[in-house]
């Protein structure tokens, strides 16, 4: 599958973007518009609510949030969503290459608008996840797949908490 990076705020390609990715380039400024060119791209229908959410998602640049987040955020914008469609909507825009999805743990995920290459920083008691950059964690070698398979990609999720 080909991977999609767009951000409604810049189009500049962000450092260390993994080779097969697209970068949209021609935004129009108007994240409405770029939301709608967005999901047409990757082969979704622009419904309402793929397109509300999708602004609220994008509009802001990178961020982390879970389902949970973004649906209150919807529900502060007037948006008439439910819990369920958040859900959906954010595996259909993972499954298609507009978001990533970071399991912080058996409970929590958090979806990632920044898809390239990356690594988290969890704050526990704040339940925050930031951007490692890619050069500060360095994998010395990663163990054989099975027959048949091949390393999807590689997540390191770094938990943090305040110093007593």
């Amino acid at each position: 599958m080909t991977q999609v990076r767009a951000t409604l705020l810049s189009t500049a390609e962000p450092a260390g973007l993994r080779a097969g990715t697209l970068v949209r380039t021609e935004l129009t400024g108007c994240p409405w518009h770029d939301v709608k060119a967005m999901l047409r791209e990757v082969g979704l229908r622009p419904t309402r609510q793929r397109m509300a959410l999708g602004w609220i998602l994008f509009a802001k640049g990178d961020r982390h949030l879970t389902a949970e987040m973004l649906y209150e955020e919807a529900t502060k914008a007037k948006v008439p969503v439910s819990l369920a469609t958040v859900y959906n909507t954010l595996h259909q825009f993972t499954e298609v290459g507009l978001l990533r999805q970071v399991a912080v743990d058996g409970s929590k995920t958090y979806f990632d608008t920044n898809v390239s290459d990356h690594h988290h920083f969890f704050v526990e008691g704040e339940n925050a996840l930031v951007d490692i950059p890619n050069a500060e964690v360095m994998l010395d070698r990663l163990p054989t797949a099975p027959h048949g398979y091949e390393v999807a990609r590689v997540d390191v999720v770094v938990r943090l908490k305040k110093k007593d």
